[in-house]
């Protein structure tokens, strides 16, 4: 619900048009995101406050029309004729207008408020084009800026344009396009059967081109609209458009040339564009060949992935500092005799928490940043084009590869990075199908415990990891796909390549430092509750972990956990490694050595015995050690990545459902890599 006071602004435009950038500009760290009331994509709103009043923006999703071929074009004109919003911005890009100009071009017709951005100016610019946005103007009967979402020292003529159609409801002048549309024979006797209101704010015209368009909803509607004595005349009218488009050519053909006859009309005359011949850059050449693209893109993803460790050096120094006052604040609570409960209490659950949460935090900024910069730019949709057929097997798009590339580092900036995709359920699958990638942490224990028990043969091992961790990512799209992502939307990406340009730094960092404080606060929940959960079952008075309600679980569940390959310490070593997997070698330090007192500081920082290789080998046998190193490396990343999953999704149901998956997947991988030891040792 908006306030009575707010004034609505939807944001309308086709993906890569600038909307997001806009949207952030406006907003700043005033914006929510979550999802569209009964629908499985994302919901971006914020506010601002311009000359004392206050402004709601709704950020619709990105599509190319207002037809129904997918959740978020329904979304979008559902939105626009319920009336919520007051004006819309249309953005268009200014460096191919003829293209992004589409848009405008389907919103003809809707009699809502309305005023067109031209962005991405100065890329026009670069490119030798002069654009007449005052003629355009004039032709479309609405106002018209030249501008630059990124550059938000020069937001004055968006403003100005804002409140010019306001006050003055500007609506697009679409009267010179419907005579366009009456060159198509059922368009007239179709438009003229259309009772008024069919759909508030939606001409007739609009809804006529739809139900040329073959538009399921709309024709549902207006034929339920319609009198009796004028049904059958509307169905006839429908016959001859089918024999029409089948005689010719498909129906959303024929309104789309007249869309774009339309737009050719609009731009005559004021845009004067140098003659220039397109050639491919080198760069360009590189990326999208057929042979060299996929090596190149991961070259750059990789590259990118280190590159994050630089920004983040700051957030992981205030953790470091975090850690530093666990001693002095243990001592200062003992000095004035503090209950032992509270003392663990605040050292190993709030200080632990916050500690760990600003070193994973400070990869997160970076990440973002990152791949933020690389989105700025225009590479990439680069990235995206090149594994866009590689990931529509898994029924993802191109995007989807770079969290799955980033997860070999961190899970959590693969579920970040996740951001990037449009539809919420390719989003989803892709955080689902990116928990399967061992990430960095994982890949410094694993090595480690394979080497323990089995010397020579830990790289076999590595590989076999590999090739499951593969096998894994194609049942988990086979698991989940069906109910994310319908056959009918599993699509790859409809894109053009945009050009190359500057980032504007300023409104990349307003963007970055949104996204990390979001994180923060949806972060800093989940841990300290989850640690203090974990702190409950493992605290005793006494240090002995044999006086622990996870000791006396353990040794409850055992007969069980044996099922799978695992003793009761291997067993809550492995439930431990979902909070972070250096934890599993300081909770199997704590059991094995029976003197140290188990805490979270341990699970944090991997604290481990300097014997623990020889203890490790003595007491767990080879098939058993087989199981656990499966277990915890396809065990549910970490406690963070748990957190970053719910706060990209949104949703709790799908964020525990893919916890549970992953931690029944892991032991059923265990117990399949037990008896294969069984059956080897």
């Amino acid at each position: 619900m908006t306030e009575k006071n707010e004034t609505v602004i939807a944001l309308l435009g086709q993906p890569n048009s600038g909307k997001s950038t806009l949207f952030n500009a406006l907003t700043g760290l005033k914006q929510h995101v979550g999802n569209w009331p009964g629908k499985t994509v994302e919901k971006k709103e914020g506010t601002f406050e311009y000359n004392g009043k206050k402004y709601l923006v709704a950020d619709l999703p990105g599509t190319y029309s207002l037809s129904a071929n997918s959740d978020e074009e329904i979304i979008t004109r559902d939105y626009i004729a319920s009336g919520k919003a007051d004006v819309v911005c249309i953005l268009a890009d200014s460096s191919q207008l003829q293209r992004s100009l589409y848009m405008l071009a389907d919103f003809a017709g809707i009699k809502v408020p309305v005023f067109l951005i031209l962005n991405m100016s100065d890329v026009a610019e670069k490119q030798g084009k002069k654009i007449d946005y005052k003629t355009i103007s004039k032709k479309l009967g609405i106002p018209v800026v030249l501008f630059s979402a990124q550059d938000k020292k020069k937001y004055d003529d968006f403003y100005t344009a804002l409140e010019t159609s306001l006050y003055e409801k500007t609506v697009l002048d679409s009267s010179s396009l419907e005579v366009k549309y009456e060159s198509i024979e059922a368009y007239k006797k179709i438009k003229s059967l259309i009772p008024e209101n069919v759909i508030p704010a939606y001409s007739s015209s609009w809804l006529a081109v739809k139900v040329i368009e073959d538009d399921l909803p709309v024709t549902a509607k207006i034929k339920a609209s319609i009198e009796s004595k004028d049904r059958k005349q509307f169905d006839d009218a429908l016959s001859e458009n089918l024999k029409e488009s089948n005689a010719s050519k498909k129906s959303f053909l024929l309104t789309g040339e007249a869309k774009f006859i339309w737009i050719d009309e609009i731009l005559k005359g004021a845009v004067d564009s140098k003659e220039q011949i397109f050639k491919l850059g080198r760069f360009d050449r590189l990326i999208t060949h057929r042979i060299w693209g996929k090596p190149v893109v991961v070259f750059i993803v990789l590259f990118g992935l280190i590159a994050s460790f630089i920004p983040a050096i700051p957030f992981m120094g205030i953790g470091y500092g975090v850690d530093s006052l666990l001693h002095p604040v243990a001592s200062g609570l003992s000095a004035v005799e503090c209950p032992a409960f509270l003392i663990a209490l605040v050292c190993d659950v709030l200080i632990n928490s916050f500690s760990f949460i600003f070193k994973m935090l400070g990869f997160v900024f970076g990440v973002t940043l990152v791949f933020g910069f690389l989105e700025e730019v225009g590479v990439m949709a680069r990235i995206s084009y090149v594994f866009d057929n590689t990931m529509s097997k898994l029924g993802l798009q191109g995007k989807s590869v770079m969290p799955f590339l980033v997860s070999f580092g961190c899970t959590m900036g693969g579920a970040a990075g996740a951001r990037v995709i449009d539809n919420w359920g390719q989003k989803v699958l892709t955080i689902a199908l990116a928990w399967a990638v061992p990430c960095g942490a994982a890949w410094a224990v694993i090595p480690m415990l394979s080497t323990v028990w089995f010397g020579s043969a830990a790289p076999l091992i590595i590989v076999v990891i590999l090739l499951v961790m593969i096998l894994h990512m194609w049942i988990t799209s086979k698991v989940f796909g069906h109910s994310l992502v319908k056959k009918e939307d599993r699509y790859g990406m409809i894109m053009e390549l945009p050009p190359y340009h500057r980032p504007k730094w300023g409104a990349l960092f307003r963007y970055v430092l949104g996204r990390t404080k979001d994180t923060f606060i949806r972060v800093m929940k989940v841990i300290i509750l989850v640690a203090f959960v974990f702190w409950l079952l493992t605290f005793t008075n006494s240090g002995s972990m044999d006086n622990s309600i996870m000791y006396k679980i353990g040794k409850f569940i055992e007969p069980v956990t044996k099922i799978f390959g695992l003793g009761w310490k291997t067993f809550m070593a492995f439930i431990v490694s979902s909070l972070g997997k250096e934890g599993a070698i300081g909770v199997l330090s704590s059991i094995f050595t029976d003197h140290n007192m188990l805490t979270v500081g341990s699970v944090v920082n991997g604290a481990r015995a300097s014997n623990i290789n020889e203890l490790l080998v003595v007491n767990v046998s080879k098939p058993e050690a087989l199981a656990f190193i499966f277990a915890i490396t396809f065990n549910m990343p970490c406690i963070v990545a748990l957190a970053a999953t719910y706060q990209e999704t949104h949703s709790a149901k799908w964020t525990a459902l893919i916890a549970l998956y992953y931690t029944a997947c892991a032991l059923l991988i265990a117990c399949v890599a037990y008896h294969i030891g069984l059956c080897i040792f």
